[in-house]
């Protein structure tokens, strides 16, 4: 007659904490971190992914230069961060600052144009509409990591991911350059007088006594 208790002897032997025997499991990372960092790495793969369907559309060779070396950059962020993730140590390849291309010039005032609408057809991408989807992929990726970084409980993981904020600030800084100088992205100005008193309408606080002037 079988014994009752071996059905459950059998299922605890096969828990996964048994069935990684005597390897090694990585417990530095806490619960909500892992969910965190699963969306970032997949929103990281979705960028890469879509700038590759971007680039088959674009037509400038300066924007297709942006594409290509933003893509470069961000599939070595995306292997530092998987290797950092994974191990819970410093990665073999560690953070670099992203460096662009564009000028720092800014064209201000804003030209009429054609009113905008939405495509009929793939026929229809322009580098304007390419440029400004990924822009939104680099915006939309800095505020992730910025929010993730705030949770993160592996101070190696933290670290990477709080690093990689300001390289798509930096990626997106540059895709807004691109399209300001190409009448995309046109940016209005106050008039003169409201410029004015909206620049003055604070002062500097007073200055406050350093630690040591205190007096006793």
């Amino acid at each position: 007659m079988p014994n009752p208790n071996q059905n459950q002897m059998q299922s605890a032997s096969q828990t996964p904490q048994n069935i990684m025997g005597n390897q090694a499991i990585n417990k530095n990372h806490g619960g909500h971190e892992l969910f965190d960092a699963h969306e970032v790495i997949a929103g990281i793969i979705s960028m890469l992914d879509q700038y590759q369907m971007y680039d088959q559309h674009i037509q400038d060779p300066v924007l297709k230069d942006i594409n290509h070396r933003q893509s470069a950059f961000v599939t070595q962020m995306y292997n530092t961060i998987v290797d950092c993730f994974s191990t819970g140590q410093d990665p073999k390849v560690p953070t670099q600052p992203y460096k662009m291309n564009q000028n720092h010039d800014v064209v201000y005032g804003v030209k009429p144009g054609q009113p905008k609408k939405p495509n009929q057809s793939v026929s229809d991408l322009s580098d304007q509409g390419l440029s400004a989807y990924m822009l939104g992929n680099t915006k939309s990726l800095a505020t992730l990591l910025a929010m993730t970084a705030l949770e993160m409980t592996n101070p190696v993981l933290r670290r990477v991911v709080a690093d990689s904020v300001p390289n798509f600030i930096e990626m997106s800084y540059e895709i807004f350059l691109y399209q300001n100088k190409h009448g995309y992205y046109q940016i209005p100005q106050l008039n003169d007088q409201d410029m004015t008193l909206m620049l003055q309408s604070y002062t500097k606080a007073p200055q406050q006594n350093s630690p040591g002037n205190i007096p006793h």
